[in-house]
């Protein structure tokens, strides 16, 4: 009877052990959720660090119930199906009835101060090392927070892609570059889909976006023109400025005129020649007449004499 019971003893501990190496593994499960920048549901869930906030409080409202671990906001089998999965208005749930406040539309969720172009820091908590993609989107210039999100609110491509990054001191670090053209209140959306479990995680985090200032050309100042050094009045006391008329007079103005050579056309040369001619024939009989008077005078006196 004792060699029965050994035996059959035996062979239930050789059956569970083969059928142990025929099962498939059972990956451990892998939890996790944004907290830098903080999500709603880090912010919300519970284990939360700002469940007492009004907004915490209304969500919870909204859902009826207590939320589940923050970090386990998580849907099986989606394969990259995201858009197909997850319905319009329900992204930050990922359409889950137990975070279904977190999809409430308002513009209080605890938020993350930034600045537009500079590179943000995650930090996504983690309970166990699981390989997986992260896809993390932002919201478009003009998305209203007042408005259930949708996935055509977010950008066509993620800002960031990451593939199995470790997990370090209890967290997922990686940073993504904020684009330029963003400002004011903006969503960042995070995908975690894991690759050795069926898991992929979503969450939504709260940005306020300063816009980044815009860069001005430095342009040296104008040089004021050099203004023209007063010309001093001729006609007043030295340092007093001259007129206006006098200042803008010539400046060679009262100079002596240089001679200009005048040239007579061939007519007026002749007639000109012609009237010296007639001067020197005047001339001439004059000197005749006064020689001869001079003459006829001088031989008088002489007679007179005698």
């Amino acid at each position: 009877m004792t060699v029965v019971r050994r035996t059959a003893a035996l062979a239930l501990a050789g059956g569970i052990a083969a059928a142990a190496a025929v099962l498939p593994a059972v990956p451990a499960l892998a939890h996790g959720a944004p907290t830098s920048p903080i999500s709603r549901s880090a912010a919300c869930a519970d284990g939360g660090e700002r469940t007492g906030s009004a907004v915490c409080k209304t969500a919870r409202a909204a859902n009826g119930r207590e939320f589940g671990n923050f970090s386990n906001v998580r849907v099986p089998n989606v394969n990259g199906k995201d858009k197909q999965t997850i319905p319009d208005g329900k992204l930050c749930s990922g359409g889950l009835a137990d975070y279904k406040g977190l999809d409430l539309a308002r513009t209080d969720w605890p938020s993350t101060k930034v600045t537009a172009g500079d590179t943000l820091p995650i930090t996504y908590a983690g309970t166990i090392p699981h390989k997986g993609t992260f896809r993390v989107y932002l919201t478009k210039q003009g998305y209203d927070p007042t408005e259930p999100l949708g996935w055509g609110d977010l950008g066509a491509s993620p800002i960031l892609t990451a593939q199995d990054p470790p997990l370090r001191g209890g967290a997922y670090r990686m940073s993504a570059k904020l684009p330029k053209d963003r400002s004011g209140r903006h969503v960042l959306y995070t995908v975690w889909q894991t690759s050795n479990t069926p898991d992929t995680y979503y969450s939504c985090s709260d940005l306020q976006i300063k816009a980044r200032p815009v860069a001005v050309a430095a342009t040296k100042p104008a040089k004021a023109k050099a203004s023209a050094t007063p010309k001093a009045s001729r006609s007043v006391e030295p340092g007093v400025v001259a007129s206006p008329q006098e200042a803008a007079a010539p400046q060679n103005a009262g100079a002596p005129e240089q001679a200009k050579e005048v040239s007579l056309s061939p007519a007026a040369a002749e007639a000109e020649d012609r009237v010296a001619l007639g001067h020197q024939i005047i001339l001439a009989a004059l000197i005749v007449i006064v020689g001869v008077g001079a003459g006829t005078a001088f031989n008088r006196w002489r007679a007179a004499r005698r």
